[in-house]
């Protein structure tokens, strides 16, 4: 397999693409909203993936956190609360706010797992502060890490209960992030005492299936290189300080925040300690230049995945969607 997950172009396989992806294997596929269309046809296309790669267990992820981030869209589908909506339940209820968050994410396991996709990119783990870019906003589970922690934690749990992986991001910790990394590179200029808030909701769940890094210049930990492709901050920070041991996932390898070519850029992320390259434009050029700068999947990243994957195998929902939205919606009108 290719330690690669990269996008498609459209709502179907081009024959293109299926003869690429057939002769790369990527380890999986992510999708946006240029390749949902409505319930039949993401099921028709996610089973066409898996059958193409011949695994059942294939990882087909998408970004569905709820509130302005959301690839998946009515009327298709439902809307789903900003994750601070939790937050700011977890203020009057604590209690609440974790079972609210809990019955969140396995009601978006519930539609997910409908449509074939088994791992969603949520939690996020980022901590706000004073000055945090726009991009973060209401995505964030709080400004407080014990708090991000308790409902990151929720909102991985029901997600498991609906047989769907939660990935959580962006690791170190993107909160302190004063630029938009899809446009630019952001510089975090706190000392590495200012940064254990930051590292304080990972560590909480560093026994998370997957998480992704963050594009972000920490001088205190790595004046050079930006996390993703920073083996000090990989190796000393995400699996040392924290002591994730889950499988590692860059962040979209076509973001302004990274230079250097495509190829370059993979590379630089897998020999820093990435497990997986993420490419997610959907472009087949730029998917062949991911593959060809990727290489063979280690023993160990292979271990990885499957442990991940298996954390979900057979598990699914005894409830419907219906029901798990009421119990939060009741929760969430408190605030």
């Amino acid at each position: 397999m290719l330690p690669a997950i990269l996008g498609l172009s459209g709502p179907a396989l081009t024959a293109a693409e299926r003869a690429f992806f057939r002769a790369a294997d990527p380890v999986g596929f992510v999708l946006f909203g240029r390749n949902c269309a409505d319930k039949a046809q993401l099921k028709a296309l996610t089973d066409s993936l898996r059958e193409l790669s011949g695994r059942a267990d294939l990882p087909i992820l998408v970004d569905q956190e709820g509130g302005r981030v959301a690839r998946l869209q009515p009327p298709a589908w439902p809307p789903f609360p900003a994750p601070w909506r939790f937050a700011e339940l977890y203020e009057q209820a604590p209690i609440s706010a974790i079972e609210a968050a809990r019955a969140n994410g396995e009601a978006l396991a519930v539609l997910l797992a409908e449509v074939g996709i088994n791992v969603d990119c949520l939690p996020l783990l980022d901590v706000p502060r004073p000055g945090t870019h726009a991009v973060i906003g209401e995505r964030a589970l709080g400004d407080e890490p014990t708090r991000v922690a308790a409902l990151g934690r929720a909102l991985l749990d029901g997600l498991e209960a609906g047989g769907v992986c939660g990935v959580v991001k962006h690791i170190p910790g993107h909160g302190r992030a004063r630029a938009d990394s899809h446009e630019a590179l952001p510089v975090v200029g706190a000392s590495g005492e200012e940064l254990e808030v930051d590292l304080a909701p990972f560590r909480a769940l560093r026994d998370a299936p997957m998480a992704m890094t963050a594009h972000v210049l920490y001088p205190a930990w790595d004046a050079a290189r930006p996390a993703t492709v920073s083996p000090t901050i990989i190796a000393e920070v995400i699996r040392g300080e924290i002591g994730f041991d889950g499988l590692l996932m860059s962040d979209d390898l076509g973001m302004g925040a990274l230079s250097g070519t495509l190829a370059e850029r993979t590379a630089a992320a897998l020999a820093a300690g990435c497990d997986l390259a993420l490419h997610c434009s959907g472009v087949l050029a730029e998917s062949e230049a991911v593959a060809g700068a990727a290489g063979e999947m280690s023993a160990a990243v292979r271990e990885r995945l499957a442990r991940a994957m298996a954390g979900i195998a057979g598990k699914s929902s005894a409830k419907s969607y219906e029901e798990l939205a009421a119990k939060r919606d009741a929760l969430l009108a408190y605030v």
